[in-house]
């Protein structure tokens, strides 16, 4: 879908090398700058996020390497950068050096706290982030410390994900109008506007400030129960008919504790009787009784599990290709999907991007 566009990544830590290669996975021409192994004690060889990117070492203090670097991404439709405020300005190259050379490219910049405000320059991670914007507040049953999936709810779903958005219409902008635009994702941005689905309940009453009192938040309906093998299993049934499937499997249909699902004075009694139910019997056992049924209840599977549920098998969501179990690219279009390319080395392309840029007169 991507196939011409052109787009620079500053190697850095998270949602940006994670927009990079979902970008690359569309099929963008991503080509990151990477520093020096000497420059960087952390790097290591290829990763899963510099899947389908070309690279090319240079570092960045350095004047020669410095100029490589402003004029590769003078050829760029879009780059990305992951550095505090100033941080790109000091090295020469903020996007105003690229106003007159290349007035199209989009410029994206990726920070959790955003490029202006009180915390602009101070450092975080994913938690503080999602902490701070509220999109951790309902992320635990009620009574348990807000926990939430390491990096899914901030680095890539309130930034990497927000970054990629905001490019795309950057791009799309720059072909209508010839102008560029710079680019601010910030996770505490995006986290919080994610939030705007489950924040649209509060007037009808099914979101409350206090956790474990929401629709969504405190039910026994909605859920994960732990199992007799310390496995969990996932409840969701919302809907009043999905929720009289689901107690009907668990032989509660006639149940007078079960009958009113909405009511949230017996929501914690309900709660514990349930935990009582599935502690019981295994994952496999539930897993088992509920598949092919509208209950809406799936087991809690680890991401190797998943990739040998029957489901996750057919469509081919996981894969153990270059060595590394890895996700397939999303979303799919036509109904087809596409296989992972493998992962670049560091600095694999180095000579032949620096030739082009040579043979274009843009580096001596």
């Amino acid at each position: 879908m991507l196939h011409g566009i052109r787009v620079i990544e500053i190697e850095g830590l998270g949602p940006g090398p994670f927009a990079g290669m979902m970008l690359a996975d569309l099929g963008a021409e991503v080509i990151v700058v990477h520093r020096p192994v000497a420059a960087n004690p952390t790097a290591e060889g290829a990763t899963l996020l510099d899947r389908g990117k070309k690279s090319i070492t240079l570092d960045l203090k350095a004047p020669e390497d410095l100029e490589v670097a402003r004029a590769l991404i003078s050829t760029a439709d879009a780059m990305i950068e992951g550095f505090r405020p100033g941080v790109m300005e000091r090295l020469g190259l903020g996007p105003e050096v690229f106003a007159e050379k290349n007035p199209r490219l989009v410029y994206g910049r990726m920070t959790g706290w955003g490029q202006t405000g009180p915390r602009a320059t101070t450092a975080g991670h994913d938690l503080n982030y999602i902490g701070t914007s509220g999109a951790l507040w309902y992320a635990s049953a009620p009574g348990d410390a807000p926990v939430t999936p390491p990096t899914l709810l901030g680095d890539v779903g309130g930034g990497a994900l927000y970054l990629v958005a905001g490019l795309l219409a950057g791009l799309l902008n720059a072909a209508r109008t010839g102008k560029g635009t710079v680019v601010d994702a910030a996770i505490v941005d995006g986290s919080a506007h994610m939030m705007a689905l489950l924040m649209s309940m509060a007037p009808s009453g099914n979101l409350a400030e206090a956790r474990g009192q929401s629709l969504l938040d405190g039910p026994h309906w909605c859920r994960c129960y732990t199992c007799s093998d310390g496995g969990w299993i996932s409840v969701q049934c919302l809907e009043p008919k999905f929720y009289a499937e689901f107690l009907s499997l668990m032989g509660l249909a006639d149940a007078p504790a079960f009958a009113d699902q909405y009511d949230r004075t017996q929501w914690p009694d309900q709660s514990a009787r349930l935990s009582a139910l599935f502690a019981e019997r295994p994952v496999s056992h539930w897993a088992g009784l509920f598949a092919g049924s509208d209950a809406c209840v799936a087991p809690v599977l680890s991401p190797w599990a998943a990739a040998e549920d029957p489901h996750m098998s057919a469509r081919g969501v996981w894969s153990a290709s270059d060595g590394m179990l890895q996700p397939a690219p999303a979303p799919r279009f036509d109904g087809r999907s596409r296989s992972p390319a493998p992962p670049t080395e560091r600095g694999a392309q180095s000579a032949a991007i620096r030739r082009e840029l040579a043979e274009k007169g843009l580096i001596g």
